[in-house]
């Protein structure tokens, strides 16, 4: 069976096209707050977007602002996100509404630990350090 996704009851097409009102009553009420105090960052970054659609380019958003809310007119479009190191490219779906740009750019890595110290032994490897 075909996978359908949908966000809150809206098909993809239908989300894409959600006025800002109306998706304010669809969020939760920590992104509805956040989407009404920071209505000037959200400007800023929406120039930018605006820009790109109208110049109907492919080409990814560079942006800074990991904390900014996904919004249904985002749906396609694709970001580079800094992650305090490089930027990272990502691609809006309908299934990461509500969310923040940062939840899907991560900005730690896992860390591996290979081999011993300079002037180490093997076996001291896995003594506890004082």
């Amino acid at each position: 069976m075909v996978e359908r996704i949908a966000y809150k009851g809206r098909l993809p097409e239908d989300a894409a096209n959600i006025s800002l009102a109306e998706y304010t009553k669809l969020v939760k009420s920590r992104q509805r707050r956040w989407l009404k105090r920071n209505s000037l960052q959200l400007r800023q970054l929406n120039e930018k977007i605006e820009s790109v659609k109208a110049k109907g380019s492919k080409r990814s958003i560079k942006t800074r602002r990991r904390e900014a809310l996904i919004l249904p007119s985002w749906v396609g479009l694709s970001f580079d996100v800094y992650n305090g190191k490089e930027y990272q490219h990502i691609e809006i779906q309908p299934a990461m509404l509500g969310h923040r740009l940062g939840e899907f750019v991560y900005s730690t890595k896992r860390v591996q630990h290979s081999a011993p110290g300079i002037k180490a032994t093997r076996g001291s490897k896995f003594l506890s350090q004082k």
